[in-house]
């Protein structure tokens, strides 16, 4: 078999892919959030079960590139009768819209952080969106602020449930 510089470029290209592709570690990666009620009250949770594709190459962020989701069955504020009306039509309709996704598209180093750019899609709604983040020990962490009015995710009132929405983001590779 004759082996031509084509064909070794082309495995070389499927080795760095390899090497490349991260696995999200689902059991350590969460996202939590923080939420006004009632203009007084705080709500905090989470969910769970994030999943995708990553490949991040700090020397290489042309390259790198973020295509995840997460369960938006698996929201968890503490208390059972909550999670389960988040769930229905009015806030997540998990039914309708199992995943709460990011698709990258540009990476960026901004001093000693990164930036990561791309559409966040929500009950059916893509918007840009820019997430700051941090990534040491294999762990990315970031935080954002979403207008969850912006994705029609629990009606237009925001005296019971505010608009604004902190979230945080770990995400552990292996």
């Amino acid at each position: 078999m004759k082996i031509t510089y084509m064909t070794i470029a082309i495995l070389l290209l499927f080795c760095a892919n390899l090497i490349t592709a991260q696995t999200i570690n689902t059991e350590q990666s969460k996202v939590l959030f923080e939420i006004s009620n009632m203009k007084f009250n705080t709500v905090t949770g989470s969910f769970s079960g994030m999943k995708g594709d990553i490949n991040f190459i700090p020397s290489d962020l042309e390259q790198s590139n973020f295509n995840v989701c997460i369960d938006a069955a698996t929201v968890d504020t503490g208390s059972k009768k909550r999670d389960q009306h988040l769930q229905k039509e009015d806030f997540f309709d998990v039914e309708k819209y199992p995943t709460i996704c990011f698709i990258s598209s540009n990476v960026q180093q901004v001093g000693s952080t990164y930036v990561v750019k791309g559409q966040l899609t929500m009950h059916g709604i893509s918007k840009e969106m820019e997430i700051p983040f941090t990534f040491k020990d294999n762990t990315f962490e970031g935080e954002i602020e979403v207008n969850r009015i912006d994705y029609k995710v629990g009606g237009n009132g925001t005296f019971m449930v505010g608009d604004k929405t902190k979230i945080i983001i770990k995400c552990v590779i292996n």
